[in-house]
């Protein structure tokens, strides 16, 4: 019996290596990654754009630290990884599908699990990539004079791990409702800019229904300066407690995907 479960986990892992490498070479191929990627770096546009207006301008600059953190808030996590994990979590099914290749897939010794889980890494993955490289570029060019103060780099840290969790939930949510529903791409626009973007600001435990209340939770709030009221009603939750809903929701949602995804009978429209 030990010896069983030991061969079909070893075979799971096995599958889930070979499809990840799969969709994860195909995904750095795809003319998607070019576009998202395009849309990933448009943070980086805005720091040149500060920066040069900084080197022009006679007035006093704005430490380029503080500039970082409010963009990180602002455009990564308000917006950015929100955009990312809709279009790539929506697709781990959907593509299969709608490309009806679905059938072809489920026919290889993979099972349905593995397939599911392996592409999700895979395409979380390059989500992360793109957002990390966004966020360094933003911070060298935003913190160019500043660039041996070793300190700062705890911030860029701390932002790309929070990011980097905020990818890996929200990829797992929206590959879930992408296994449920058939316009999933509306559904997951209202949650992302309706619910997520709504649900954060009311008082007590309710903002604890939007995940991104937990990521919120690992960033320092700002007592004063131009976007601080992005985290104005903010109750944090303690980080070891954040840290611990954000895998929990990961794994429920890619659970939940996994055994739909595993029962469901998927029919293809000509």
């Amino acid at each position: 019996m030990v010896q069983e479960t030991q061969r079909k986990l070893s075979f799971f892992l096995s599958s889930l290596k070979d499809v990840f490498l799969f969709f994860f070479s195909m995904g750095r191929k795809s003319s998607k990654l070019k576009v998202f990627f395009l849309i990933s770096i448009l943070p980086v546009v805005i720091a040149l754009i500060i920066k040069v207006n900084q080197f022009l301008s006679d007035r006093t600059p704005i430490q380029g630290i503080f500039i970082f953190n409010n963009m990180s808030v602002v455009i990564y996590l308000q917006f950015l990884i929100l955009l990312l994990a809709l279009f790539y979590g929506t697709s781990v099914c959907s593509e299969e599908v709608e490309g009806k290749t679905l059938t072809y897939l489920t026919t290889r010794p993979v099972s349905k699990s593995a397939l599911l889980v392996g592409k999700y890494a895979a395409y979380t993955s390059l989500a992360i990539i793109m957002t990390s490289i966004g966020v360094i570029l933003s911070f060298l060019i935003l913190n160019l004079d500043d660039l041996l103060n070793f300190s700062l780099y705890k911030t860029l840290l701390r932002d790309v791990v929070v990011l980097s969790l905020g990818l890996m939930c929200y990829t797992a949510f929206f590959t879930f409702i992408g296994t449920i529903m058939k316009k999933s791409i509306l559904f997951g626009l209202i949650f992302s800019f309706g619910w997520e973007n709504v649900i954060q600001y009311f008082p007590g435990s309710t903002q604890r229904f939007a995940i991104v209340h937990y990521l919120k939770s690992l960033l320092p709030v700002p007592k004063t300066g131009r976007f601080s009221f992005l985290m104005v009603r903010l109750e944090p939750s303690s980080p070891l407690f954040a840290v611990f809903m954000i895998f929990l929701i990961t794994g429920v949602f890619l659970g939940l995907a996994c055994i739909l995804f595993s029962w469901k009978e998927y029919i293809f429209e000509d």
